[in-house]
């Protein structure tokens, strides 16, 4: 057996209202997540009520190794997320519950992580992820028709290649049991309710050696605060400020990999592949400058 195919891999998802993105992500987990991987669902207290009928139905039909839970008072999601990878074992994904997982991606981030023993995260494409958004870098690009189109896209000519970024992106991270065994989970104390914790475990895996990919060959839809819509710029602020006293290379860092953008060719090459699709499927002609 080989250092990938013995790797097993939970899914952790945190939970707070956002009902119908929740409703819609389970759904593509039903559906592209095998019956045997565990997928824990935390609700982080969520006030609205909907939330609750959303997971009681899911709770109904979902399957044996998928585990319901809720907190008795809301933590956060750092704390949310510290509970899930806690409670499993093997090598974890942590996905955001406004995201739209597509055929093929559970495999893909397996395959990255188990492709080197010194990668900490993974982290897949997708339409709104900063550093790891497609087609546009650093945009929150449209709301693609059909994901899985783009994802089939991508993991046809995306190849099994994991270029090296700064920081993983934490709307959907996989993260390796052996980085968490060495450097720790998310530190809940410095960073509270969320945002800044995914960046400060990666400069984390880097202080020790360890190594933050783009997992090439995959692709994950990607609403984006859904769940915390007029507190993001406080919460970013707050966490860009802890990251600067506590990884004061970390800003120029990704300035840098932004100024260089070393996976525009990469993003070029993807992109030329999904219009070359969308051309054949609906007669569209592209005119290239």
């Amino acid at each position: 057996m080989t250092f990938a195919q013995s790797r097993s891999l939970s899914v952790v998802v945190p939970v707070y209202n956002a009902a119908g993105e929740l409703d819609d992500c389970l759904a593509s987990l039903k559906k592209t997540v095998p019956d045997s991987t565990p997928v824990v669902v935390i609700d982080d207290a969520s006030p609205d009520p909907s939330v609750g009928t959303v997971l009681r139905a899911w709770k109904g039909h979902a399957g044996g190794h998928w585990q319901f839970h809720r907190n008795a008072h809301n933590l956060g999601f750092v704390a949310t997320a510290n509970r899930g990878m806690e409670m499993t074992i093997g090598d974890v994904v942590l996905l955001n519950s406004d995201t739209v997982v597509t055929p093929g991606w559970l495999r893909g981030l397996q395959r990255c992580l188990g492709s080197d023993p010194a990668i900490a995260t993974a982290t897949p494409w997708t339409n709104n992820g900063e550093i790891a958004s497609f087609p546009a870098f650093c945009e929150c690009n449209p709301v693609p028709d059909d994901p899985s189109a783009v994802a089939a896209v991508i993991g046809a000519s995306g190849q099994a290649l994991y270029p090296e970024i700064p920081t993983a992106v934490g709307f959907c991270m996989a993260v390796s049991r052996r980085a968490i065994e060495r450097i720790g989970v998310f530190d809940a104390q410095l960073f509270g309710k969320g945002y800044g914790e995914e960046n400060d475990f990666s400069q984390r895996a880097i202080a020790k050696d360890w190594r933050n990919v783009i997992a090439g060959d995959v692709f994950v839809y990607h609403r984006g605060s859904a769940s915390f819509q007029g507190e993001k710029s406080r919460r970013v602020h707050r966490a860009m400020a802890i990251l600067d006293r506590l990884h004061p290379s970390y800003h120029r860092d990704v300035a840098t990999f932004i100024e260089r953008d070393p996976l525009k060719e990469v993003r070029r090459r993807l992109d030329w592949a999904r219009l070359q699709r969308l051309s054949r499927a609906r007669n569209v002609l592209i005119v290239v400058h």
